[in-house]
């Protein structure tokens, strides 16, 4: 036989429960003469409301299962299981085996013909309890959230420590790698290549690790907290047994805290990036790249395919970066249009934002007033809402058809043409539903592309004596390639020149 001990922290007098418990029954098996002590079986620091991550508990079951155990001591119920399901499923199992638990505090023993019965019930009180305790915590969380109290989240957050309340405290080392990453990707970096170049500098993730991944590139270029704000509640626990969080789409409240802590990334630079990932996810992976800062941006004036980036004598010190039309050699396209350098791109760039700036003051204002005219969404937003109400009326009215039917002898034939106008009738509107919601985020993603142009103009001098790539990011949508003496570059506002 064994026994089985489990506290649920690591506080120092949860240790002394734990140590208690190893003692007692490790003595309490030995002084009985009919039993033969096998060992005992725990888990320390582990929550029970899931026997999922207990190794001491699984290896006691496969060891009963295997013939090794006949009998378990526990001190009660809620140290075997805060979960009736996983309680009940590992009694069964074991009792089929013909191995029996006693839980000393309840006295109850398993293979008694009462024992499953009482088991059901103080089980279902201890998974109360643990419903009790988790409910508690999360709105502890969720007033903490509501009070605009922001704190690290996670043992590993990179650039930040977790000061002595849970703030942020910003680590100056890991500060320059987050910064790093924002500077490459304003370069015209991708994901991968920058988690790529990353892992050739020996960079060290969040975790520590030496690999990087894109989802954690993406995950830092999209983080609020490196401008200083704070999204709280982006996800939840959808309930306390599985633990399983899901991502917040609306089903609980959402707090924005901005200047919650010291910045890491400048806002102004923050927003520029945004802009730049919502214009590369509009590209859907067709157009952007990534080469560099030049690519998937500049376009063929004849026949609207996108120049790329080519390497002439790579070899040798003639050595230099050109652009040309992907197509240009392609079956069956004949356009002439030429090739670009790169100091061709730049020199021709700084002729045409200060041909933009003479006109600073008036671009700027006359941008701001076509952003709120062209990205307003008041229309939409009632249309949305409009349609969630018809929606919600329609969903009431099949119900309602439905429940009639199960309790009415009604005409079927009548009763199928009424549920499919029904049917017929939602699926209109919620096709117009998701018609509109896309529009206002096409407009949204617009809105903050025209921002950072905005942004860029305010936070630049009235004449551009030198390339700046933050610049061209921040002003260009794209460039046009007709011909040496015709290159136009039409920049985010809708401006061309």
């Amino acid at each position: 036989m064994a026994g089985y001990a489990r506290v649920s922290t690591d506080l120092e007098e949860q240790q002394s429960s734990y140590d208690a418990q190893m003692d007692y029954y490790s003595s309490y098996i030995k002084t009985r003469e009919d039993w033969e002590f096998v060992g005992m079986y725990s888990d320390e620091g582990i929550s029970a409301t899931s026997t999922n991550r207990r190794i001491g508990f699984k290896q006691m079951v496969d060891d009963a299962l295997e013939g090794k155990l006949d009998l378990i001591i526990t001190k009660s119920v809620s140290r075997f299981a805060r979960n009736t399901v996983d309680s009940l499923t590992t009694v069964r199992k074991l009792k089929d085996h013909g191995v029996e638990i006693y839980f000393e505090k309840e006295n109850i023993w398993t293979l008694d013909a009462k024992g499953e019965l009482l088991i059901t019930i103080m089980s279902s009180l201890a998974q109360e309890e643990s419903r009790s305790i988790s409910e508690n915590t999360t709105w502890g969380q969720r007033k903490r959230f509501a009070d605009g109290k922001a704190s690290v989240a996670y043992k590993r957050f990179l650039g930040y420590d977790r000061g002595p309340n849970g703030g942020f405290i910003v680590n100056k080392e890991q500060a320059k790698t987050v910064k790093r990453i924002y500077k490459y990707f304003l370069e015209g970096m991708t994901y991968y290549g920058i988690a790529r170049k990353l892992t050739e500098l020996e960079e060290p993730t969040p975790g520590g690790q030496k690999k990087w991944h894109t989802k954690t590139v993406e995950s830092i270029l999209t983080n609020e907290k490196y401008k200083g704000d704070a999204l709280l509640q982006k996800s939840y626990t959808v309930d306390f047994l599985s633990k399983k969080m899901k991502k917040n789409e609306g089903e609980v409240p959402q707090y924005y805290v901005e200047n919650n802590h010291e910045a890491i990334i400048d806002p102004a630079t923050f927003d520029l990036v945004q802009a730049e990932v919502l214009r590369r996810a509009k590209a859907k992976g067709s157009r952007y790249s990534g080469v560099g800062i030049f690519s998937s941006i500049i376009m063929c004036g004849e026949c609207g395919s996108w120049y790329g980036a080519k390497v002439w004598h790579s070899n040798d010190k003639y050595r230099r970066v050109i652009y040309r039309c992907n197509h240009k050699y392609s079956d069956g396209c004949r356009c002439k249009t030429p090739h670009i350098t790169e100091e061709e791109i730049k020199e021709l760039f700084l002729k045409a934002v200060n041909e933009l700036f003479s006109g600073k003051a008036e671009i700027i204002t006359n941008t701001k007033e076509m952003m709120e005219l062209v990205c307003n969404t008041d229309a939409l937003d009632k249309e949305v809402a409009d349609c969630i109400v018809e929606l919600n009326i329609i969903s009431e009215q099949m119900q309602s058809a439905i429940l009639e039917n199960s309790r009415v002898a009604l005409n079927q034939e009548e009763y199928e043409k009424r549920y499919a106008a029904l049917t017929e009738r939602y699926n209109a509107t919620k096709e117009k539903y998701d018609k509109a919601t896309e529009q206002i985020e096409a407009k949204k993603a617009q809105r903050e592309l025209i921002k950072g142009f905005i942004r860029t103009l305010e936070n630049t001098g009235n004449v551009a004596e030198e390339f700046d790539a933050g610049m061209w990011c921040g002003l260009v949508d794209h460039v046009t390639v007709h011909d040496k003496e015709k290159v136009v570059f039409t920049f985010k506002n809708g401006v061309e020149i």
